[in-house]
């Protein structure tokens, strides 16, 4: 039986990160990047493929756990009749391999301790041979190999395609384990000094979570979002991806099961707003150089997604060999979203752009050339229909949020050069077309009999993204046809907690895919933010107390969340969620503090 995805904590390096059940196993992980191949893939199947559980002898779920104050460093214990264990887990920012840092301290009383070490390379399928090497433990399969070393060295040995340890800690004792991933083709990477990066790890995160400037409600699960953000950014190149999982089921027993672990274009304005609303400046411009990196080239090349360096290739395959999370199949394994045509990221880099000037941050020569190549093509194709925001599988539709974001395209245009005509550019062709675009979105997106927007032209759908039509400004939020669209959204993709579903999936020819899914946390969070815009204030706290409530023991949000099954959905912890937090804490509080960006 899984644990509940809520059951898991985060541990990273700023290149890859691994979960933790409240077990004591790790059951994801994948190395050396998000990316990469899980050497750790329970979290998909069983322990058959792979992970590693270090626990009380006998013992199941720990008495209690949380991260050290401020920091991605994890403290989980059990007590037991015997006494109280302690396992640390951290993940040191790497200077050459990942290191994963488990340390076992007796608390109280005479505690036997059992680890279980599971390698299996490639999502489960190859088992590695395992030899020792100067008392150490070595495991090497094709590209991969793996170090296991114990301070101070106990015995262990092979049994069931596995290496057992066991042993006794009394108060104060401890032992180390560190795993040290590298090329199999290299030599060993030199031992980590384990007591000085469990040192610097804590004093590194407690002093970049100091630098958060929100001082408002909820100020722990503002600064958790943030270190789950900054958890989550591939540090070589600034990217962030959405999630550090393949495959989480957004209904369990469906088919909605998608591959995360890359960066979408979908969450560039807002995750940049967010980051410099938080003072994180350096941050934000990591990212929005990758942006600008990523984008780069033919405009009609545009991309939803990208790989953590900019790749643009990032095919689909399933793998069959491993089950899912509680049999929801198939498991994915790339994304083929990432060829779909959607209207809105010409919006969102548009929007992150102006953001950016808006901010100060050190303007790149190349950004405005690419600003005007993007709206050259936006300007061709804007009329046509595309898959939208959501990446869905269905015929292509006239999306009303894809609409909307290629107006905030030609609108943050249009202002750029009316605040900085040197920048050079035909404004007057600008305005023409948010003229256009404006004028079509109000005349075939809208339902003057519902007095609502519509998902797309002619529907009788609705979409949870027309929340953020006020946010954007293309129309105020006192408008009667805004206030109309936030209260049919509710009525129609709300629950009676007041969270909201993307769209319906009752119609399976809008999505083309079988099945429901939960309420999406991110969009919650924006109809949150509508309320508040809208003069709901209210309304929009009380949402916003329970949506943080939803955050498990340790702070972290999935994708979605069954309101029936009371349990997070979808692949965790991510991003998106977390922005939304943020960005809604910013919202509701910061005008109050002094502190909005």
């Amino acid at each position: 039986m899984q644990r509940p995805i809520e059951d898991y904590a985060l541990i990273g390096d700023h290149q890859t990160a691994a979960l933790v059940a409240r077990t004591g196993s790790v059951d994801w992980l994948c190395l050396p990047r998000f990316d990469s191949a899980a050497c750790f893939a329970a979290l998909l199947g069983d322990e058959e493929h792979g992970h590693w559980r270090i626990a009380p002898r006998g013992a199941d779920l720990c008495s209690r756990r949380a991260y050290r104050p401020d920091t991605l460093v994890l403290d989980t214990e059990w007590d037991t009749p015997d006494g109280t264990v302690r396992v640390t887990d951290f993940m040191p920012q790497r200077d050459r391999a990942p290191d994963l840092v488990r340390v076992v301290e007796g608390v109280t009383g005479e505690v036997t301790v059992r680890s279980t070490l599971r390698l299996r390379f490639d999502y489960g399928s190859v088992v590695p041979w395992m030899r020792r090497v100067d008392g150490h433990r070595v495991a090497v399969a094709g590209p991969d190999a793996a170090w296991l070393r114990t301070e101070p060295e106990v015995r262990s040995w092979g049994h069931g395609r596995a290496t057992h340890a066991e042993f006794t800690v009394r108060p104060g004792e401890r032992v180390t384990f560190v795993l040290t991933w590298h090329p199999s083709h290299e030599a060993r990477p030199p031992l980590l000094d384990t007591e000085r990066a469990l040192r610097e790890s804590v004093e590194d995160w407690q002093a970049w979570a100091a630098r958060c400037r929100y001082r408002g409600p909820h100020r722990d699960a503002v600064v958790r979002s943030l270190i789950t953000l900054k958890a989550l950014t591939y540090e070589p190149t600034g990217g962030i991806v959405a999630a550090p999982t393949t495959s989480l089921p957004e209904e369990i027993g469906g088919v909605r099961n998608w591959d995360y672990r890359y960066c979408w274009l979908r969450d560039s304005t807002l995750t940049l707003g967010a980051l410099l609303a938080a003072g994180y400046q350096e941050e934000a411009e990591a990212w929005r150089d990758w942006l600008l990196r990523a984008v780069a080239g033919d405009p009609a090349d545009l991309r939803i997604m990208y790989g953590l360096a900019g790749e643009r290739r990032l095919p689909e395959l399933e793998i069959d060999w491993l089950p899912g999370y509680a049999d929801s199949r198939p498991v994915r394994i790339g994304n083929a979203a990432a060829h779909q045509h959607q209207l809105d990221v010409y919006g969102e880099v548009v929007d992150s752009l102006a953001l950016a000037r808006r901010s100060g941050m050190p303007t790149r020569p190349q950004g405005w050339r690419m600003q005007l190549g993007l709206m050259e093509f936006l300007r061709k194709v804007w009329r046509e229909p595309d898959e939208g925001l959501w990446e869905v599988r269905g015929p292509r539709r006239h999306f009303v949020h894809s609409k909307v974001l290629a107006w905030v395209a030609a609108d943050r245009t249009v202002r750029a050069l009316e605040e900085q005509p040197e920048l050079g550019g035909d404004v007057d062709r600008w305005r023409r077309l948010r003229d256009d675009i404006h004028a079509e979105v109000c005349a075939r997106g809208y339902d003057e009999r519902r007095n609502t927007f519509t998902q797309f032209y002619g529907s009788d759908e609705l979409d949870a993204a027309l929340l953020l039509i006020p946010r954007t400004g293309f129309l105020p939020a006192d408008d009667p046809r805004v206030l109309g669209t936030i209260d049919a959204v509710r009525k129609d993709l709300g629950t009676p907690a007041g969270f909201v579903r993307r769209y319906s999936t009752d119609d399976a020819t809008v999505d083309g895919l079988p099945g429901h899914e939960g309420v999406f946390l991110a969009c919650s969070f924006w109809l949150a933010d509508a309320l508040h815009l809208a003069g709901r204030t209210a309304e929009a706290r009380t949402l916003f107390e329970r949506l943080v409530a939803l955050c498990n023991d340790v702070g972290l949000l999935a994708e979605e969340y069954d309101a029936a099954g009371d349990r997070q959905l979808g692949n965790f912890p991510q991003a998106f969620s977390h922005v939304g937090l943020v960005t809604t804490a910013f919202s509701l509080f910061g005008d109050d503090l002094g502190t909005a960006g």
